[in-house]
């Protein structure tokens, strides 16, 4: 006669699948801190940007949803048939979409495997773990870039710029400075009309205002005249003289040394009144104004639809270089 086990035979098993993590319906993307700072070193691990946006995949069985960072959901036929494929019940997966050509996804970061949550890992494990994964077209492993200065790389390939990520950190849900993009920038001169004053702790000067000359429309040439570049603000019969074009305020990119050098050329250019002749948002608080001699030249991600400097850092001074040549590239 067979004899029935024990209910407490079943115990272990039960305890078991009670204590199986759920499978999360979201996790909160980790989100990288822009920065204007270019630096290497061994404590960083550094991947390509890619102009995109991004995307989460949830493989639940044969189960996969995509979402966009806030949650949106996308419909990517070729890629969530790609993610179904790979041999794991349960996948939650971290990347970015590249719309140049067919769509791809490039995966960074894997948040879940299995019943497990990974996201309390270093950056290290997680990766290790993704790259067990037989991940094929369309579907793309980022890779670390080995470069000393990968940003250049990225000037260089027309990325979008490169991402940083500090060994050893958790995958956390917020924007993090663990994570740091480091955008490809523009870069040209332009001229200093003023600057202001040092706030707390910061010596010297607290921001250039930078602008850039620009060409006001000339009269009929039968007007007659004309005008050397480079001659200084002087205006000859029937021509219009430059207009001195406010681009922005640059706080970044000095040390200690440095502010204290401009500040003390810049007292001695100082003038009562602002020589910008088009100076929308041009601030009044502690500024003062200089004669438009001195040009730096100055990194910066992209114009803003108002004309001015969006994230600039100071590049250097440039004394190669003619105030009145100065114009908007």
């Amino acid at each position: 006669m067979d004899h029935p086990l024990p209910a407490f035979c079943f115990l272990p098993t039960a305890l078991y699948i009670l204590r199986m993590p759920k499978f999360p319906d979201w996790i909160q993307p980790m989100a990288a801190t822009l920065t204007q700072e270019r630096f290497g070193g061994p404590e960083w691990i550094f991947e390509r940007k890619f102009d995109g946006i991004r995307l989460l995949a949830y493989k639940k069985g044969k189960q996969v949803d995509l979402f966009s960072r806030n949650r949106l959901p996308q419909n990517i036929p070729a890629l969530a048939h790609a993610i179904a494929k790979l041999p794991h019940r349960e996948l939650i997966l971290d990347g970015e979409i590249d719309w140049h050509g067919p769509a791809a996804y490039h995966v960074f970061d894997l948040l879940w495997i299995d019943g497990r949550e990974v996201t309390k890992l270093p950056i290290e494990e997680r990766q290790a773990l993704l790259k067990k994964l037989p991940i094929e077209r369309p579907l793309h492993r980022v890779t670390a870039l080995k470069d000393e200065t990968p940003w250049e790389r990225a000037q260089r390939k027309g990325w979008e710029g490169v991402i940083a990520k500090r060994r050893g950190s958790l995958y956390e849900p917020r924007r993090s400075p663990n994570w740091l993009k480091m955008k490809v920038e523009l870069s040209q001169e332009f001229v200093v009309g003023g600057f202001t004053d040092p706030q707390g702790k910061r010596v010297g000067l607290g921001a250039l205002l930078v602008g850039y000359y620009e060409n006001k429309s000339e009269p009929p040439a039968s007007a007659g005249g004309s005008r050397k570049r480079g001659s200084g603000p002087k205006v000859s019969e029937g021509v219009a003289a430059d207009d001195f074009v406010y681009a922005g305020k640059i706080g970044t990119g000095f040390n200690t040394e440095l502010l204290l050098q401009l500040r003390e050329q810049l007292d001695r250019l100082e003038t009562p009144k602002p020589l910008f002749t088009k100076a929308v948002g041009l601030p009044r608080l502690r500024a003062h104004w200089v004669r438009p001699e001195i040009v730096v030249q100055v990194g910066f991600i992209q114009w803003t639809g108002h004309g001015k400097l969006r994230h600039p850092r100071l590049l250097g001074i440039r004394h190669d270089k003619d105030p009145r040549d100065v114009v908007r590239e």
